[in-house]
């Protein structure tokens, strides 16, 4: 189903690079809000690592996020040194297709991480990668963001039950 994603975790410094490897994952992209940094713009010392750690195993990392915020996006690819592109659009396909003409992978070769199913999760489905559903970081989101999240919480939960019972 489009809106489910292949596989979930509570946070992104848990995806481990044995996942990456038993599914033949080369290159992350990475959503910034509420999957890297909080409504504060807090990023990390844990996430900071993990970017670090997984780089040093040969994955390519890169940023893409839906924000206007140049400078916000800017600061959080510069810290984990990391290419980004900005004001995104999610789920149309063109930001998640430039990221993987630029890596020249295939797309099941590209996971897509992010904390929302109507952008990350869609927009990296629809590009047939492999995607990854992290919780959000944090329970405070911009007002575009709170009306989906009831929307997006019982969709989980089916996601979930599913998973639990094998039919996934």
């Amino acid at each position: 189903m489009i809106l489910y994603p292949r596989a979930d975790f509570k946070k992104v410094s848990d995806i481990s690079i044995e996942f990456l490897k038993e599914n033949n994952i080369q290159a992350l992209i990475l959503d910034v809000d509420n999957t890297l940094i909080d409504y504060y713009k807090n990023l990390s010392e844990e996430t900071i690592n993990w970017a670090k750690k997984i780089k040093e195993e040969n994955v390519k990392l890169y940023i893409l996020s839906n924000s206007n915020k140049k400078n916000k996006v800017e600061n959080v690819a510069k810290t984990l040194e990391i290419p980004y592109k900005f004001f995104a659009k999610k789920p149309l396909k063109t930001g998640f297709i430039k990221i993987q003409e630029e890596l020249k992978l295939e797309p099941e070769r590209i996971a897509t991480v992010g904390d929302q199913l109507f952008t990350d999760i869609i927009g990296g489905n629809r590009c047939k990668m492999f995607t990854i559903l992290v919780e959000p970081i944090n329970k405070k989101d911009i007002w575009i963001t709170m009306w989906k999240r009831p929307i997006e919480e019982f969709i989980i939960k089916k996601y979930k039950k599913a998973k639990a019972k094998g039919e996934l």
